[in-house]
This record gives C-alpha cells, structure tokens and sequence, in this order.
C-alpha cells in the first residue's frame, strides 16, 4: 500500500468553505442527482463494474439523507441500500464479514452501505469487546475484502467518513426530542455513546489511516453542502468509467 498523508480529522474542517453561496449549491446538487441518474442507466445496461458506497459516521450524521439526495433519482433497479445494524443471531455464528459479503454489488449495480463492515473495529474496539490484536487481524480482513471486490468483479469502492462536529451532532439529537415528526428517530442510546466521543475519533481515525481504499472525508455539518459534496463526488467517479450504451443485439 502506498504511502499517503495521515489524516488528522481535527484538522479537517466540517462545514463548507467561507462563502459557499447555498442557494446555488443546491440548484446544482439537484443537476448533479439527475446527472447520476443517467450513468447509473448505462452502468446498469452496460454491466461491466459496479459501485460501491460506504457512509460511515458517528450517530445523525446524514448517512440515509445523503443515499436519498444522491440516489434518489436512480431507477432502483440497479441502486441497492443496506443499512448494518446489531449482528443477529445467526450472522454472530459466522465471521464479522459473513453478513456483508452478500451485499456486494454485481456488476451494473451501485450497493449503499449506511453503516457497514467497519463497526466491527469502531463500536466493538470502543467498547473493548475485542482486544487490539483482533482488531489488526479485522482490519486486515476487510482491507483483503475490499481488494478482491476491485480486482475480481471490477468494483469501485468510495467510502465516505461523514464528519460531523460534535456541536453538530447534539443540536441534532436535541431535534428528535423535540420536533414530533422526528421523534421516531430519538434513541436514548445515542446520548450514551455519544459520551464515547473521543475513543470514537481515534477510533475512527486509525482506520481511515489503515485502510488499503481511501476514505473521503465529507463535511456534514450542513445537510445542502454535504449532499453537494458526495454528490459531486460520486458523480467525478461514475464520469471516469467511461461507459457507453450497448448497441442494438442481432441474431
């Protein structure tokens, strides 16, 4: 694995540049979706590569409203999501990646991952229900996994770190308190863990800096320039596969 810069997150801002007029950003972020929409089409006719999405972050920070601003114009017959919760029963008789593996896109497909393989090295290191070595021995795993999807089924992996401050993050608990319509979304755990904080980011950080992919670190401490940025992101990606319609079959 290459050399590349440590990634320091407190370094690393978690809003939009100074100036950032919003009023266009989100016109454009709408141009972008649409845009998105009409690559996945040919991704899905062409069926050569697939794409994968991984949004992993810290609880509120965005992660189902930055799938539905980016996807939510896809045919969804070729966009999947999936959201890692608590293992269940059956998947904690297996391997930590027994549950993922089956969610990989094929090819033509865009898989979401809202949560995904990498709670198990954040939540169970935080907790320390695995010691260190086993965390080593995970994040070597997935690092393997991730490679085989890239050069065995020609998927391109984007994983965004949703970086959310932690200001941010308690204005935004506070709201599932108190906006009704948001009440369903309240979790008293979340306040829990949210006392983690500190163990979470350099959680956090130490996988970003040893993950053989690299993370894209996106501000989200706004919803329009957080659904701008990873939109603008995965559409720069989708662009450089250079995909092409196939042409009318003949017998």
């Amino acid at each position: 694995m290459a050399r590349r810069k440590k990634i320091v997150l407190s370094k690393i801002p978690t809003t939009a540049p100074k100036g950032t007029d919003e009023k266009a950003i989100r016109k454009e972020t709408k141009k972008i979706a649409k845009k998105i929409s009409e690559l996945q089409e040919i991704m899905l006719a062409e069926k050569k590569q697939s794409l994968l999405v991984v949004f992993q972050g810290m609880d509120s920070s965005g992660k189902d409203g930055a799938t539905r601003s980016t996807f939510g114009d896809c045919s969804p017959h070729g966009v999947k999501a999936y959201g890692f919760t608590k293992p269940t029963e059956e998947e904690f008789a297996h391997d930590f990646m027994w549950r993922v593996h089956k969610h990989a896109p094929q090819k033509g497909h865009i898989q979401v991952f809202i949560r995904s393989h990498y709670e198990d090295v954040l939540i169970q290191r935080v907790h320390k229900w695995i010691n260190e070595a086993h965390v080593t021995k995970r994040i070597n795993a997935i690092n393997a996994w991730e490679e085989l999807l890239q050069f065995d089924n020609n998927t391109t992996i984007l994983k965004f770190y949703m970086h959310l401050s932690k200001k941010r993050q308690a204005e935004k608990l506070q709201e599932r308190i108190d906006d009704p319509e948001k009440n369903w979304k309240h979790n008293p755990g979340d306040w829990e863990e949210r006392k983690l904080w500190t163990k979470y980011m350099k959680a956090y950080e130490d996988v970003i800096n040893r993950s053989s992919v690299p993370w894209i670190i996106a501000p989200v401490d706004q919803r329009w320039y957080r659904n701008y940025f990873i939109a603008k992101k995965v559409l720069e990606t989708m662009q450089g596969f250079k995909m092409k319609l196939p042409g009318l079959k003949t017998e």
